[in-house]
């Protein structure tokens, strides 16, 4: 039988494989974190018609000759460059800038993925489309634990109020008030029950540079540091004193808190000041808060999830996890666009983004697949003309057979 019969049907059967691989890629080209594959093709083995022969002092030497017996393929390899991003919106689709990948378990093993697509199950899990529980860490009271676990976002917890331990005193008092003058500001603080209480403090002016206050409280006793004196410098900076604390125990079950009022930076107009304009001095800010419910998420370039809660809070609730891998053209494509590691692609690295991962997350969006249509027509076309080449290279060598048949009729 002719060799180039038996290389044109390898010709055939491989560029079928090629196209094959085409087909793939162009049916992905809408899939979510789809990574396109490519075709490599190698020479088959050669038949040596003669060896090479060595020259001597009157002849050279001679090539060998040989005769090729078809292709194989080299290679299919994933062809893992960035995809672009398309904005979606939604806070729990994520794209990954980079290597890394995302974790998501079956309880059993854990996958590996492109496809950020991710929704919230009825037990408030980050789960992928087939239902696989997104991997990372949660937080506890606003902080990471290192372990990496199901990350599972607490729909109805809540934030615990906390007591105001310190106010902010800024504005001015006026230098051209009379003696006798009053300025009064008053604020809302919190006790550990999360229960609301106004703070006032009436400023009298008495004397030259000299303001005399008192703070009072609804729903509560203040009891000691209640009253003071300012003093100011000529140059309406602020002598003293930089703060004060005041004793405040709430009406009912909370208990007895201690609350500092910062006046200012002497010598500094950070805080106070007195200057001959109008008086604007009040109480700007308190550290204090009541209960809050969680009222909704947002995850940033890190994986970190942080929740907002309805008391103007935010926690940390957890942070989506990462995984690298050395070489990710060896991972084993496990459908619903999962990847399993081989022994070629290493063990996955888990790491996070901003810490041993040099990826990064992006919210709302989704990594479209990287497949280049007008490269894989291209390739579909010399897909084609070789796949035609070689059926005509398997027609000529039967017509050739057919001559020979024919010699004795």
């Amino acid at each position: 039988m002719m060799r180039s019969l038996f290389s044109g049907v390898s010709g055939l059967r491989n560029h079928q494989v090629r196209m094959d691989v085409i087909g793939n890629n162009i049916a992905n080209v809408n899939t979510v974190g789809f990574k396109a594959g490519r075709v490599t093709f190698e020479e088959a083995f050669a038949q040596t018609v003669r060896g090479p022969g060595t020259g001597n002092a009157g002849i050279g030497g001679t090539n060998p000759m040989q005769v090729g017996l078809g292709m194989n393929i080299g290679t299919i390899d994933m062809l893992f460059g960035q995809g672009n991003l398309e904005n979606t919106g939604r806070v729990t689709d994520l794209a990954v800038q980079g290597d890394s990948f995302f974790v998501v378990s079956d309880g059993e093993q854990n996958f590996y993925t492109r496809a950020g697509n991710f929704n919230l199950d009825s037990q408030g899990r980050l789960v992928a489309g087939n239902g696989y529980v997104v991997q990372g860490r949660q937080a506890n009271a606003g902080e990471l634990t290192d372990t990496v676990g199901d990350i599972v976002l607490p729909f109805g917890q809540r934030a615990s109020a906390q007591a105001t331990e310190t106010m902010d005193m800024t504005g001015n008092l006026d230098a051209a008030a009379e003696d006798g003058d009053v300025r009064e500001t008053t604020m809302t603080v919190f006790d550990e029950q999360g229960g609301q209480h106004e703070v006032t403090v009436t400023f009298t002016k008495n004397g030259a540079n000299t303001w005399d206050f008192a703070i009072t409280a609804t729903g509560g006793t203040v009891n000691g540091g209640d009253t003071g004196t300012l003093t100011f410098n000529d140059d309406g900076t602020l002598i003293g004193p930089e703060s004060i604390d005041f004793d405040f125990t709430p009406d009912g079950f909370a208990g007895n808190q201690v609350v500092t009022i910062d006046f200012g930076t002497a010598d500094t107009i950070d805080g106070l000041s007195q200057f001959s304009s109008a008086s604007t001095a009040v109480l700007s800010e308190q550290d204090g808060y009541t209960m809050g419910d969680l009222q909704q998420i947002s995850v940033d370039q890190f994986g970190i999830i942080s929740g907002s809660f309805t008391n103007g809070t935010t926690l940390v609730l957890g942070q989506v996890a990462l995984a690298d891998f050395n070489n990710p053209s060896g991972l084993f494509r496990a459908g619903d666009n999962m990847y399993t590691p081989s022994n070629n692609s290493g063990s996955a690295v888990i790491n996070y983004a901003g810490e041993g991962s040099q990826s990064v997350i992006t919210s709302g969006a989704l990594e479209m697949s990287n497949v280049d249509l007008a490269q894989e027509f291209t390739n579909m076309i010399t897909a084609q003309r070789g796949f035609q080449s070689n059926a005509r290279v398997i027609t000529t060598s039967d017509e050739m057979l057919q001559e020979l048949v024919s010699l004795k009729r």
